[in-house]
């Protein structure tokens, strides 16, 4: 039996890795990033409902076995590929086959996901990634059940299991969303979960929200929204917040954690210097949470292009 989903991509993009958001894996590269089409929540603020929300009869679907999405990647010069725009969950066994592909010739993986899936599958998944970032979408059962239709228990398993197995690194996301999930104490409770279940050093993005789908008359996430996210996450205790959606310079930065020097300068989702030496602060020798690889980081750019197949 075979997923209706397997080998049937709605497009692929050649994005920064910080476009996952990814800002502790390898920054400054491209990675490939397709999905295929349908989901397996029913948020009513999806940003990509016109592709998790469709039927595959739907999307003008581009075929492609696992070697040939890893050649796409080697000849767009991305050393990494995103499963992405839909949840790769529900079709985690094309997910699988390519990393399988790539970990075999050199290219690394990325599950960006809701993280709402079972403990059997989610460790034959994650089993062949290399990064994940997680969208915890809130931090209250009644969001989850009314928004998104489904839980906040199995993805909170899902974070503690990743953080507590090691081998995939894991970055959080928070969509904050004007009158349902943006109160100080709602960013407290979540923030604190992840600093006692996760550790210090996970990166949390909070990112804006734009209108879309079945919540448009939800305004957009003012900037100063995410600014006291940010600062209230930061004073629970953890090292590496981020703002995203938003100009903001400051809320991009990665800082050293035992000086406080900036090691990482964004603009948007654009590396614009970067003073890391081989995973280390300069000035005071701390090494930064994440994987670097052995090269130096290079300025770089937004999504430059689609790729067809």
């Amino acid at each position: 039996m075979m997923a209706l989903a397997y080998g049937r991509s709605t497009g692929f993009a050649v994005d920064p890795i910080e476009k996952k958001p990814l800002n502790h894996f390898h920054p400054g590269t491209t990675v490939l990033s397709f999905g295929t089409a349908g989901c397996n929540l029913g948020c009513r603020f999806c940003q990509n409902w016109d592709i998790s929300k469709a039927r595959l009869a739907e999307r003008r679907a581009q075929v492609m076995n696992p070697t040939q999405v890893v050649d796409l990647a080697i000849e767009n010069g991305c050393p990494s590929i995103a499963f992405t725009y839909n949840d790769p969950v529900i079709w985690a066994e094309y997910a699988i086959d390519v990393a399988r592909e790539a970990r075999a010739r050199g290219v690394k993986t990325v599950f960006v996901s809701a993280g709402y899936v079972c403990p059997e599958p989610r460790e034959e998944i994650f089993a062949h990634m290399d990064a994940a970032n997680i969208d915890l979408k809130a931090f209250t059962e009644d969001f989850y059940r009314r928004v998104t239709l489904s839980h906040l228990a199995p993805v909170l398993e899902t974070l503690e299991w990743l953080a507590r197995t090691g081998r995939v690194w894991t970055e959080v996301t928070n969509l904050v969303i004007p009158g349902h999930n943006d109160e100080p104490v709602e960013s407290r409770a979540l923030a604190e979960w992840i600093l006692e279940h996760m550790g210090p050093q996970v990166p949390l993005h909070f990112t804006a929200f734009h209108p879309d789908y079945r919540m448009l008359d939800v305004s957009r996430t003012p900037p100063a929204t995410l600014t006291r996210a940010r600062e209230v996450a930061r004073a629970v205790g953890l090292r590496h917040v981020y703002t995203g959606n938003v100009h903001d310079p400051d809320g991009q930065t990665t800082c050293c954690t035992g000086c406080g020097e900036p090691l990482i300068e964004r603009d948007w989702m654009a590396v614009v210097s970067s003073v890391l030496d081989d995973g280390a602060c300069p000035r005071c020798g701390t090494r930064l949470a994440g994987r670097f690889g052995t090269g130096g980081i290079r300025p770089s750019a937004g999504t430059r292009r689609f790729v067809r197949a």
